[in-house]
């Protein structure tokens, strides 16, 4: 029963202060049930249940990083230092194998980690989850040939698209696990949790994706907004182009200006259109224009909108409000407070705010998260924490870096 103290004790890692509350009770059916609240979280406390058998060791779950010498891979590493029952056993990192991740990662020195091994090379009987960190185009494979039981959170884009053919036009490949793609479920926490709950594979939504869909979903399923004519202007820190070298991103080409890139092209622009038509019923098609920001991390995006007749700016600002009033991670903010990228750095928070347009009948919706948070690494441990039947904000409870 030491982890069931320690939950009530003060912790300090990684800069992140949390304090737990916890109640135990033991159902009629002989479950324990857990009920933790944190100091930072603002939504109702969520319950942790375990089984018979478990309820007296609550061993912690054993994680698999694959592909940890990248960016979000290194962002897993961060927000599991701070989790009270996963502990990371296995990483991988096929050009780094045998190195210890302080030489990858110098700021992560402290931390008494297992050296990088190539996924050939690594032991999936001592792990429970696995976290793919994997470029896109090389997950498929090496997910299909995980062992069954293991729950899997892919951050690429091998299993967003339900699709085949889409992604095969998008990506410039066929792909190579149908069969588990079928399978996936499409991560986007806040919106799709009861389906999430259950799954064994998670498409972890793309950064972009997640910035337009949080704000956009709901107001399309309640008919508040038209879903014609809809403009994202997308702006992003250069570590959402991930950690390889490329002459695009160096610290001349990015600095002092704005680099627009995949202008109707990006491959991010089949995936928002999927989460929208699903929400409408109908194919939904927008325009979407994303920008390099000579900034490490951080992204927005202000997306305009026409408002469906009679509704007004305020009818879209009550909706959201009431949506996600009792979710942690998603805030509306009041009045006329602008969103700022600066104000999530660091945090698995997505910030928004709706305000009119000088066009009658449309809306200016603006939306801030961390890329590689709530964009990334921070979606997928609140997924793994949900299938894993865990409150869901378990490691996350960083507050955003400022300044």
């Amino acid at each position: 029963m030491a982890s069931l103290a320690a939950l009530s004790s003060n912790l300090f890692n990684g800069g992140c202060l949390w304090k737990y509350q916890d109640e135990l009770k033991v159902s009629k059916a002989g479950k324990l049930r857990i009920r933790v609240t944190s100091m930072a979280s603002s939504s109702p406390a969520q319950s942790l249940q375990f089984a018979d058998g478990k309820a007296n060791k609550l061993d912690k779950l054993r994680i698999g990083v694959l592909g940890a010498s990248g960016y979000t891979g290194s962002e897993i590493i961060r927000l599991l230092r701070n989790h009270p029952y996963f502990q990371i056993t296995l990483m991988t990192a096929d050009r780094k194998a045998g190195q210890s991740i302080e030489s990858v990662f110098p700021h992560l020195v402290t931390q008494d980690l297992p050296n990088l091994v190539a996924v050939k090379d690594a032991d999936f009987s001592a792990v429970d989850a696995v976290f793919c960190c994997l470029p896109h185009g090389t997950t498929q494979e090496i997910i299909r040939s995980l062992p069954t039981n293991l729950k899997v959170v892919d951050l690429s884009a091998d299993f967003r698209l339900q699709d085949i053919a889409e992604y095969e036009e998008w990506y410039g490949q066929p792909h190579k696990a149908t069969a588990l793609q079928k399978e996936a479920v499409y991560g986007l926490t806040e919106i799709s949790r009861s389906e999430i709950q259950s799954a064994r594979l998670v498409a972890n939504p793309g950064c972009y994706p997640t910035s337009v869909q949080l704000p956009l979903i709901p107001l399309i399923k309640s008919n508040l907004i038209e879903v014609r004519n809809i403009i994202i202007d997308s702006k992003s820190g250069v570590s959402g182009a991930g950690r390889g070298a490329k002459e695009a991103n160096l610290y001349t080409e990015i600095a002092e200006g704005i680099h627009s890139y995949g202008i109707t092209r990006h491959r991010h622009v089949p995936e928002i259109e999927q989460g929208l038509s699903e929400a409408a019923n109908s194919k939904v098609t927008v325009s979407f224009t994303p920008h390099l920001m000579p900034m490490s991390r951080g992204m927005q995006s202000t997306i305009y909108v026409e408002m469906a007749p009679g509704m007004t700016t305020q009818d879209l600002k009550d909706h959201l409000g009431n949506y996600y009033e009792h979710e942690e991670f998603v805030v509306l903010l009041k009045n006329k407070e602008v969103p700022h990228t600066r104000h999530v750095r660091g945090s698995n928070y997505c910030l928004m705010n709706v305000f009119p347009d000088r066009i009658p009948g449309r809306a200016i919706i603006i939306s801030v998260i961390d890329n590689l948070v709530k964009g990334a690494s921070g979606q997928a441990l609140q997924n793994l924490n949900l299938m894993m039947g865990i409150p869901e904000n378990l490691g996350l409870g960083c507050l955003p870096l400022f300044p």
